[in-house]
């Protein structure tokens, strides 16, 4: 009788491990999006879902690792600091892989790379860096690697204005408030396009800077090194197929693969 009663008894602690480790196994990988619009690498929608060339990545990278994701969209200041209080899993939101943030979290493969950009009034001319800008109200959104670079090298020069969101920096640039604006050069083509950016122009790219890091990368939590692989993986499969390279015409007109 005691025999059978352990193992009936061993009987249920295996189901009960077995349903935890399947319960575990069956949670979905949470991807995280900069709760500020950044088009068109991410954008929500009227319906609440999200749009863009990162969110249709996110997309095909799960269907490649065969994984359950879901999209969250969190501030972006509190991006790391939501990946490293565990609330998510994977940063995927134009995050530039620089050292300084290696310090604090691990980066996947590079997914794409853009320059920097400046972007102004079509009467404007930027040929010169620094000279060109001296003097200036340069808007850029807080918290990116074009803040950093404005900060590092032309907070002495230039008037430079910090932003929470890209969108507020591109409204004030339409109105006339700041003189010209800093960052990605895929959005700000895109930008520029746009009937409300009629009388502005993209007046070219940065001369690269370490600053501006090795591409962009996913976040993931350093000791997150089996999902690290397995999206490395796919990221590399994906970058050498062709839904990348049409991802990348539909979206931006040119390619914006790594060469990292």
């Amino acid at each position: 009788m005691g025999n059978r009663r352990f193992a009936n008894w061993l009987t249920g602690a295996a189901c009960v491990l077995l349903a935890g480790m399947s319960a575990a196994q069956a949670q979905p990988i949470r991807f995280a999006v900069a709760a500020e619009p950044y088009p068109p690498y991410t954008e929500k929608q009227a319906n609440g879902e999200w749009k863009g060339f990162e969110v249709d990545l996110i997309h095909k990278l799960c269907s490649e690792m065969k994984a359950d994701c879901e999209i969250k969209e969190v501030a972006w200041d509190g991006i790391i600091p939501s990946l490293l209080a565990k609330k998510i899993d994977v940063i995927f939101s134009s995050m530039s892989v620089t050292e300084e943030r290696e310090k604090q979290i691990a980066f996947s493969k590079a997914y794409y790379d853009s320059a920097i950009a400046v972007v102004g009034p079509k009467e404007a001319s930027v040929k010169k860096y620094p000279d060109d800008l001296k003097g200036k109200i340069i808007g850029v959104q807080n918290s990116t690697v074009s803040a950093s670079y404005l900060k590092t090298y032309y907070e002495k020069i230039a008037d430079v204005k910090y932003y929470d969101t890209q969108d507020s920096a591109n409204a004030d640039l339409i109105a006339g408030r700041i003189d010209l604006m800093m960052a990605d050069g895929t959005a700000m083509a895109a930008f520029v396009k746009t009937p409300d950016a009629k009388d502005l122009a993209y007046l070219g790219t940065v001369p690269y800077d370490p600053i501006f890091g090795k591409g962009v990368g996913a976040g993931l939590r350093k000791d997150d090194t089996e999902l690290k692989a397995r999206l490395d993986k796919a990221i590399q499969q994906l970058l050498a197929s062709k839904d990348y390279d049409d991802l990348s015409q539909s979206y931006f007109g040119t390619s914006v693969k790594p060469a990292f």
